[in-house]
């Protein structure tokens, strides 16, 4: 079996915002084969930027599109055709768009391997760990904090045991965040978990300070209060803070995700398989965090697709922590698959059909399809 061709299709809704919702804007990545199989993935990043580096022609061996360094190859080969992708981008790559869009075709190569071999990922991850996972609500903040209250009760009366709030207006004003935080908390009840996502807006020093105040609330963690490049500062925060701290979801690429933990000393790293280096790289991150005692909740905000990478993986690691499961609902978010995965009672079923389980909505991908 060869690869024939790499596919990157850029979907957007007809009016995109600035809010921080991954489910405006997608880059959906088929890898084809000379046996009609045909390989789903996706990508996490600027689309545009991402399908640029799947597309782009050869400057010379350290310098190539991947498309290019793909064609040919056997298609099962997945850790050395990612090694091989890494190489061939390493002189513009190494993290960031170049990781990203390795992601969405080593997913693809995934779902290869399991409609070949007529199994689920997760058995090709090393096995299934988990038949069902715990999943939370994935949302925003309201812009207020009676929608913040109303948001909360949604979810809760949906069976949901967990939900996380973020971005939106928190992070800016202490006051208005404890009023968000109280309105979410108490939409909830005391029987739910709890998160808040800050989105990268603090400093260590503020967030001593906030995670304080916060503390009334019970949050299970507070996610992303630095920015990601801020390792002493997570550091620092981590040694003062009782609450959990969760990171992750910006970096791409092993190293930088053992710099978070170690230097860093987050409780709870959030790779995205969309993002981080696809599921080659989300295992390898797992397995460092299992040899250093941390948690791992995989970070996902984008379609089925993702939603499904996702489920495979943390079915197939043993230092999960739950599942994020995003509600937006966006037709990108609800529409791009055929399958929907659904909660019930606060738990997801892991697919057990091969691959990745997912079937692209045509109809879907043609409306939004920017050609």
């Amino acid at each position: 079996m060869k690869i024939t061709k790499v596919e990157a299709i850029y979907l957007r809704l007809p009016v995109v915002t600035t809010d921080c919702d991954g489910t405006q804007d997608d880059l959906v990545v088929l890898v084809h084969t000379d046996t009609g199989l045909i390989g789903i993935g996706e990508v996490d990043s600027a689309p545009t930027v991402a399908k640029a580096v799947i597309e782009a022609p050869m400057s010379h061996a350290i310098a190539n599109g991947l498309a290019n360094v793909l064609i040919g190859e056997n298609p099962l080969d997945i850790s050395r055709l990612w090694d091989k992708m890494y190489k061939a981008s390493i002189y513009y790559g190494r993290f960031g768009p170049a990781i990203h869009a390795i992601s969405g075709i080593d997913l693809a190569l995934w779902d290869i391997a399991g409609k070949h071999l007529k199994q689920p990922v997760y058995q090709l991850l090393g096995g299934q760990q988990h038949s069902r996972l715990r999943a939370y609500a994935s949302i925003l903040f309201g812009n207020t904090p009676e929608e913040t209250l109303a948001i909360a009760k949604q979810w809760a009366s949906k069976g949901f045991t967990a939900v996380k709030f973020g971005w939106g207006p928190f992070g800016m004003d202490a006051k208005l965040d404890e009023k968000l935080a109280e309105a979410a908390r108490t939409g909830l009840g005391p029987g739910r978990d709890f998160m808040i996502d800050v989105g990268c807006r603090w400093n260590w020093k503020t967030a001593v300070l906030r995670e304080q105040m916060l503390r009334q609330f019970n949050p299970f963690w507070i996610e992303e209060p630095l920015l990601a490049d801020d390792y002493e500062g997570y550091g620092k925060l981590s040694e003062r803070s009782p609450t959990r701290i969760a990171a992750g979801e910006g970096e791409s690429n092993p190293p930088f995700f053992e710099r978070l933990m170690r230097e860093g000393g987050v409780d709870i790293v959030q790779p995205d398989v969309a993002r981080c280096g696809g599921l080659t790289a989300a295992m390898r991150i797992a397995d460092i965090a299992q040899g250093l005692g941390r948690g791992v909740c995989n970070h996902a905000y984008k379609t089925g697709i993702s939603v499904a990478a996702s489920i495979h993986y943390m079915a197939a690691i043993s230092n999960g922590v739950v599942l994020e499961y995003c509600v937006e609902e966006g037709p990108l978010r609800q529409e791009t698959t055929i399958e929907k995965f659904p909660v019930v009672n606060g738990y997801v079923d892991v697919p057990q059909t091969p691959g990745l389980g997912v079937t692209l909505n045509m109809a879907t991908i043609e409306k939004y399809r920017q050609k």
